[in-house]
């Protein structure tokens, strides 16, 4: 007997819909760009929320940033990245960046798919500095399962620039080719800043604008430069940055105790006397608290 087997328009539009929702969302896990998307097939996608920052983190790299930190004398106890007119010193998507997804102010970037970050250089560097770099990436290699490789033909890369406008880098994967922007000589007087501004690319924030910081810190507001008090906005409790790590006075992510200040006196007080608290703003090498989000968010397996 045969049986006559009719199926509906609606049946039919139904099919059609499910087959461009998995075209949809196989072409963005492979680094697509989208708009308007919804934030909870977003946040399932693992993307990274820079909602917070607003408009302030879009700007154009600033040759005025790179003047003034050539005026950085080599005892101060400043870090390079807290003395660019960026969002928090040294935050910066340039203007005509595409992102993963933006509408209006609402922006996410996201992280890099199996931890692989395809990379250039096109900065004039020293052999030194080279070696700079070379070693924060054996750092990430040795320490993590997240992985730095020269650039074949991916679409979303790094590039290391070092222009003459600071030491600067966006968050999250942006989607195309993104700058981290190391100028030479200052931004190389420690290791640590090539780690702390790659960590940036990498998806993470700085330390101090943890939502849970005033259990750790004190901004002591009399002491922040004039209309520079939001570079430290906490984040919102939703932020999914820490992954259960406790807040972190060593991190490579942590500002030094006088960032931002307009008469030299400290604007970051330690609440919790520690052994760690007296490396706030070190920039060194990693501390075991970075070591772990990052393990974390890119779920590594144990190192």
């Amino acid at each position: 007997m045969l049986v006559k087997l009719t199926i509906s328009s609606s049946a039919v539009m139904f099919i059609f819909y499910v087959v461009a929702v998995l075209t949809f969302s196989a072409k963005h896990l492979q680094g697509t760009p989208v708009q308007n998307v919804s934030t909870a097939f977003i946040d399932r996608q693992g993307l990274i929320d820079l909602t917070r920052f607003g408009e302030r983190i879009y700007g154009h790299p600033d040759k005025a940033a790179g003047e003034k930190l050539s005026n950085l004398e080599a005892h101060e106890m400043l870090n390079p990245e807290e003395l660019g007119p960026y969002l928090e010193g040294d935050l910066l998507i340039p203007h005509g960046q595409k992102l993963i997804y933006r509408n209006g102010v609402t922006a996410y970037s996201a992280r890099w798919p199996r931890g692989i970050v395809p990379y250039e250089i096109k900065g004039r560097f020293s052999e030194q500095e080279l070696a700079v770099i070379d070693n924060a990436f054996q750092e990430y290699h040795n320490k993590t399962c997240i992985r730095f490789k020269p650039r074949s033909n991916e679409r979303d890369y790094v590039v290391i620039t070092g222009d003459s406008t600071g030491c600067w880098g966006s968050v999250g994967r942006l989607g195309g080719k993104q700058v981290v922007n190391l100028q030479p000589v200052y931004c190389f007087r420690k290791p640590g800043t090539s780690m702390h501004e790659l960590m940036h690319a990498l998806g993470f924030v700085h330390e101090q604008n943890r939502y849970e910081r005033d259990s750790y810190i004190r901004v002591l507001r009399q002491n922040v430069k004039n209309g520079m008090l939001f570079n430290f906005d906490k984040a919102s409790p939703s932020a999914l940055y820490s992954f259960g790590v406790p807040y972190d006075y060593a991190s490579v992510m942590h500002y030094s105790k006088r960032s931002f200040s307009k008469n030299g006196q400290p604007t970051i007080e330690a609440l919790k006397q520690t052994s760690d608290s007296n490396l706030m703003g070190q920039r060194i090498g990693f501390s075991k608290g970075d070591i772990a989000k990052l393990n974390a968010m890119y779920k590594c397996k144990a190192q």
